[in-house]
């Protein structure tokens, strides 16, 4: 069996990439657990009735860019493990302080112990199948906003975002051989320090909306012919979106010629709709994971990958289901021959989907499209502009960013 794989190339620099969207009013608030008073990040927010949607930061903060004419509508809050919310948007305007949004653990989980007689890898198989009539099976024309970090140890070295256009074909194929993206504006900005600078190339980039698809890349992830490379254990049901979840477990069976994944994935048990993946590069053979993220260093460098995780979801509009959010963090430690010490480095890119267009006239026209061989940082030559996201909507920065680009905009403004 041949391995297919979409792939972009990511320098280690930085990468970023956002989502356009027209609004006349921000809606802003902060997410947390109501018995815990934690943050939540990760949290799906979406306008009622639309299409529009963004998700909360590590600090559980988003804001959200609306037309006056949707105003009237309310939000729709939704979480894994916990009840849906759903917010006036008048109420949270009109707010002086910043306001805080509750979200309780669902009360669903102790309800339905029953699942556990269904044999998981049946399960999968089942989700699988109906793949064609869960997901879309009309072209999609998404609107999204990608970030890239780089970190050397806890100091961000590299910032960069972007604003994409994200082409997705029907779904009653399970191939993203069509599916294309396209970079429309984009900032940059990365540290000045040469000791920062490593040149090396890893997987990555604006094309994560391809190749971590789980459902429709087939040929990578969940297909007739790859379900059998997996072995599928059941774990504790929960709840998202207030539906009740199959959490099924699952980890490499075989040894290939190159790395598989371990993590769980999450069905609803209604409709047989995968929602949610969490999942991570198995490391059991350090070369093959290597040879999966690692694409170019220079000759004398030593790279020692340290682990590679992933997350994807998926929301569900008008009885279909569509690519949500996507998150893949890399860490691995570097250092020169002649150098006793190593530096650890970590990459982190995320892509927000925030607005769609059902069987748009034009998709994306190969020539316009980012191949998978481009560099986005040398694509992109718009420095850190205050405003340049004004009229788009984003994933709002943590405040240990939003502190890491103040320190590179000094170095900028030196150098």
């Amino acid at each position: 069996m041949k391995r297919f794989l979409v792939l972009g190339w990511m320098a280690l620099l930085w990468v970023t990439i956002l989502v356009a969207q027209t609004s006349d009013v921000v809606v802003s608030a902060v997410v947390k657990d109501k018995d815990s008073r934690k943050e939540l990040g990760n949290v799906n927010i979406a306008l009622v009735g639309s299409n529009v949607g963004t998700v909360s930061n590590a600090d559980g903060v988003f804001s959200l860019r609306i037309s006056k004419d949707d105003a009237h509508k309310g939000l729709i809050v939704s979480h894994i493990g916990y009840s849906n919310v759903r917010v006036s948007i008048g109420e949270l305007l009109n707010q002086e302080k910043q306001p805080v949004i509750w979200m309780s653990p669902s009360t669903m989980l102790l309800k339905e112990l029953n699942v556990f007689g269904g044999d998981p890898r049946e399960l999968v198989e089942e989700a699988v199948a109906k793949i064609a009539q869960n997901y879309s099976e009309k072209s999609n024309l998404f609107s999204s906003f990608y970030r890239e970090t780089i970190q050397k140890r806890r100091r961000y070295i590299g910032i960069s975002e972007a604003v994409a256009n994200v082409y997705k074909t029907p779904y009653k194929h399970q191939s993203v051989l069509h599916d294309k993206v396209q970079v429309l504006k984009g900032r940059r900005l990365a540290s000045q320090k040469r000791s920062d600078t490593l040149a090396v190339k890893i997987v990555g980039g604006p094309t994560i909306p391809i190749y971590l698809d789980v459902v429709k890349n087939g040929d990578e992830f969940f297909s007739p012919a790859t379900i059998p490379l997996y072995h599928y254990t059941m774990l504790i049901p929960v709840s998202i979106d207030d539906r009740m979840q199959y959490a099924i477990r699952f980890e490499p069976r075989v040894r290939l010629e190159y790395a598989l994944y371990r993590g769980t994935l999450y069905i609803d048990q209604e409709s047989m709709t995968i929602t949610r993946a969490e999942f991570e590069l198995d490391m059991s053979d350090q070369e093959k994971a290597t040879q999966f993220v690692l694409k170019k260093k220079p000759a004398g460098l030593r790279f020692n990958l340290q682990d590679v995780t992933f997350l994807v979801t998926y929301r569900q509009q008008d009885g279909k289901s569509y690519l949500n959010y996507m998150r893949n963090a890399v860490r691995f430690k570097c250092n020169w021959k002649k150098k006793l010490f190593a530096s650890t480095f970590t990459t982190t890119t995320e892509m927000v989907m925030v607005d769609r267009e059902e069987q748009p006239e034009e998709g994306i026209k190969t020539k316009d499209s980012f191949k998978q061989r481009e560099i986005f940082y040398d694509k992109v030559d718009e420095y850190w502009n205050e405003d340049f996201w004004k009229d788009y909507n984003i994933i709002e920065p943590t405040e240990s960013l939003e502190s890491a680009v103040k320190k590179l905009k000094k170095q900028e403004k030196a150098k």
